[in-house]
């Protein structure tokens, strides 16, 4: 019997604003959409943690014996910059600074995408469309809202008729957002254009001589909106009503409420069941912002190569740092937090590591079924994986005391405990056994402590040429010393 009938799991529904029972279109079967990356760039850490959160809970999906299709695209055209109307691609604006083909641009960064994901022991979707691969289909959809009279053409481009979908339909389902409000607060802009009114937007837009990237079309070269990309390929991977569809809380509006109100205007019907929205990830207490400085890549968290902390962490720690915190909260990212969940992860292995060398006992001093229960309970509750850590380091302090005599359990509660913890450790957040695996790198960093402890001591003595020579010679191995008010720490290349 899978594990789903018997746990009753509860999502927080952004459409409803409340935590709803999950129920399936399709027994056993589940179909998921999330919004994935525009490949102009590297991936930043606030799209790593949308996508960590998803693959979190497409693994609880996986493990409550659900087969699952995860759909997670590739944005390669369309999306312009600032999200607007006008304006240029993002994807064409970085190959036009750095003189190459945009698809070269879209070929480097998707791949950069996947190494990060890859690092960071994401689960593969099992489908990745792209937006260039799926025009015919967009162009399709864009015609039925055309029939249906919810869009018009203008100079070889087609917006969606926004004040004429709302007669009948509510734009604003989603975000909760009146369009007499959006309306108010619509500010009269240059160049607005060819547009009935100004909360309209893009399904197809003319390309002028001078874009790189467009197609051909009904209505002439152009390029699709942003919107629409993902109501094209979302729907003909999984249908046009499916089960779950997610992102980031700030793609909810206008992106997935437009989402909602393209599929209504093609088909009459509401394309998602449950919306799930993930919060956004803070830097020191402040938005991550490339204007202002307050930024931080994953490269560059997982090599120390930066100026916010003080060390490099580990894949499995950077898991467990996003995994303590709800989805749905904000997260602020700290060198002090971080190190906190470094050493709760260690707690963690430590204890994990440890159930294998426990003796059973003839009676048990623990309800290993009913903590069981409550890990589950936990995940139930809307993927509540800080309650689920807490409940796992509860486990850990049992481990501690059957080592030190003070508890006990039966054959059949060790091996229950072993199965539970390692199930919700490494199979549902993913984390990675590595001190088990692999002690090379405790070894190393053990060495260079000692060779830093050296160049302290000569600093002291004030013999200079041995401190240089330690630090340049330990650059040679790829290995960089960076001093600071709080002492030496070091980075591997």
């Amino acid at each position: 019997m899978p594990l789903y009938e018997s746990q009753t799991l509860r999502i927080y529904n952004s459409l409803s604003g409340e935590k709803e029972a999950f129920m399936p279109i399709n027994e056993g079967y589940v179909g998921m959409y999330v919004c994935g990356p525009t490949v102009y760039s590297n991936v930043h850490l606030g799209n790593v943690r949308t996508f960590m959160s998803f693959d979190m809970i497409y693994r609880y999906l996986l493990h409550l014996g659900y087969k699952v299709r995860y759909v997670r695209n590739i944005t390669d055209a369309g999306h312009l910059e600032n999200d607007a109307d006008e304006g240029e691609d993002k994807i064409s604006k970085k190959a036009r600074l750095e003189q190459i083909e945009p698809m070269e641009v879209v070929q480097r960064y998707t791949v950069d995408f996947h190494n990060v994901l890859n690092t960071l022991n994401f689960l593969p979707p099992n489908i990745e469309p792209t937006a260039t691969g799926h025009l015919i289909e967009q162009i399709e959809i864009i015609k039925m809202i055309i029939d249906n009279g919810f869009a018009y053409t203008v100079n070889g481009s087609v917006y969606f008729d926004v004040h004429k979908y709302n007669e009948a339909h509510d734009y604003g389902v989603l975000s909760k957002r009146k369009l007499e409000d959006l309306i108010n607060n619509t500010r009269e802009l240059q160049g607005q254009g060819d547009k009935k009114n100004p909360q309209d937007f893009a399904l197809w837009k003319k390309a002028d001589a001078k874009h790189i990237m467009k197609w051909p079309s009904p209505w002439g070269d152009g390029f699709p909106g942003w919107h629409i990309e993902c109501t094209a390929m979302s729907t003909k991977y999984l249908g046009e009503n499916f089960d779950i569809h997610g992102g980031g809380i700030d793609l909810k509006f206008p992106h997935h409420e437009s989402e909602i109100a393209q599929n209504v205007a093609a088909r009459g019907i509401a394309p998602v069941n449950y919306w799930i929205h993930t919060n956004m990830l803070h830097l020191n207490g402040q938005r991550m912002a490339k204007s202002t400085g307050n930024t931080v890549n994953p490269h560059e968290l997982l090599s120390g190569n930066n100026k916010f902390f003080s060390k490099a962490y580990s894949p499995s720690v950077i898991r467990f740092f996003n995994a303590q915190s709800s989805y749905r909260s904000i997260l602020d990212l700290t060198n002090d937090g971080l190190l906190a969940s470094e050493k709760g992860f260690n707690r963690l292995m430590e204890a994990i590591n440890t159930l294998d060398e426990l003796p059973a006992g003839n009676t048990s001093t623990f309800n290993v079924p009913e903590w069981r229960q409550k890990c589950y309970n936990a995940m139930n509750d809307d993927f509540n994986s800080p309650i689920l850590i807490a409940h796992l380091f509860e486990a850990s302090k049992l481990v501690n005391q059957i080592k030190n005599n003070k508890a006990s359990l039966t054959l059949e509660d060790l091996e229950l405990l072993k199965k539970t913890m390692s199930d919700f450790t490494f199979d549902v957040l993913g984390l990675v056994n590595v001190a088990k695996e692999d002690s090379s790198a405790d070894k190393l960093s053990a060495a260079v402590e000692i060779l830093i402890n050296l160049r302290n001591e000569a600093r002291q003595n004030k013999d200079f040429t041995l401190s240089d020579k330690i630090r340049d010679e330990l650059a040679e191995v790829g290995i960089q010393l960076k001093d600071s008010r709080e002492g030496t720490t070091f980075t591997t290349n």
